[in-house]
């Protein structure tokens, strides 16, 4: 396939139909560089998802509520750079849609459904630091690793419901031209993911990080305070370290979480949810992007994490029971 014509030369994705789109052309010098950073990007997001995976399933001391959360977080990031990614970067490189209408239907559902587990485990993972945080001698008995599977498994049923019931809507829908796959959805679907796709659980999320750096804050002035009565001063200043530690853990997650989805949904707001325009399309993989983003904040802040990465690509792990 050619992707330098001469002049007034117009291609289109499927010339022997009459509506086919128009293809748009690219050198070959851009076609490489955004398919080396395409595929890079891919590959980061899938390892670095997969360590934590492969950390978490297999280290029987990592089997708690929390971290199966963020394995179940992991998992749909994963995803995201193993399916998502490959094939909207070639709808982004090749400027046309190859996989008909009913692939895409099945691609948008997918891509719906891993965006909207993520969401939903980020929340999830914020409740249950908030009850960790909060109410400490409750927590063994409000949060389980039991409870935590049977929350996961409703998090993605309930996730697989919405986006069917969103792509079953626009069902009928008729494109432009033939070659296309664009996010086309009505106005009411348009508010409704907006409240459940982003008001909602950035809501939830800040409330409960504040709560929590609230708690900790007035939890670190109490030990200082008594750590003054004691000996050495030094130990209050350590806890002062750590108290800034965790404010700037929770700044990074939750300024990571606006930065990559508020853009987005800014856009949707104006009506435009059309993936054609070039600021929808980099918008778009901003949020691709905080799939690889996830695993350094929610893991790699983890000393286990790190320790087990190294018995990973050391390979010690087979040599372990």
């Amino acid at each position: 396939m050619a992707y330098e014509t001469e002049d007034h030369m117009t291609q289109y994705c499927f010339p022997a139909l009459n509506s086919s789109c128009i293809k748009g052309m690219r050198s070959t010098y851009e076609y490489n560089i955004m398919f080396v950073f395409f595929s890079l990007l891919s590959v980061w997001t899938v390892f670095l998802n997969l360590l934590v995976i492969i950390s978490i399933s297999h280290f029987k001391k990592l089997h708690t509520p929390t971290n199966l959360l963020i394995l179940s977080l992991a998992v749909a990031d994963m995803l995201v750079g193993l399916i998502v990614m490959p094939i909207e970067a070639t709808r982004l490189i090749e400027t046309c849609w190859y996989f008909g209408d009913i692939f895409c239907r099945l691609f948008l559902t997918i891509m719906g459904l891993l965006f909207s587990a993520s969401l939903g485990n980020l929340v999830l993972i914020a409740i249950d630091r908030f009850v960790a945080v909060c109410h400490p001698l409750l927590y063994p008995q409000k949060i389980t690793t039991t409870k935590a599977l049977i929350i996961v498994s409703l998090c993605w049923f309930c996730s697989s419901v919405y986006n069917i019931a969103i792509v079953t809507s626009i069902s009928h829908k008729k494109y432009a031209c033939y070659g296309e796959c664009t996010i086309m959805i009505t106005s009411d679907w348009t508010v409704i993911d907006l409240f459940f796709s982003f008001l909602i659980p950035c809501t939830i999320i800040i409330t409960l990080y504040l709560r929590i750096f609230y708690v900790a804050h007035q939890q670190v002035k109490v030990i200082n305070s008594l750590v003054k009565c004691g000996k050495h001063v030094n130990e209050g200043s350590v806890k002062r370290k750590s108290e800034r530690k965790a404010a700037l853990t929770l700044g990074i997650i939750v300024t990571i979480y606006l930065v990559c989805w508020i853009p987005f949904f800014i856009l949707s707001l104006t009506g435009n949810t059309g993936i054609a325009s070039t600021t929808a399309y980099i918008l778009l993989w901003i949020l691709y992007i905080n799939s690889g983003l996830n695993p350094l904040i929610y893991a790699l802040f983890y000393p286990w994490f790190k320790i087990s990465v190294k018995h990973i690509l050391s390979c010690k792990i087979f040599h372990q029971a």
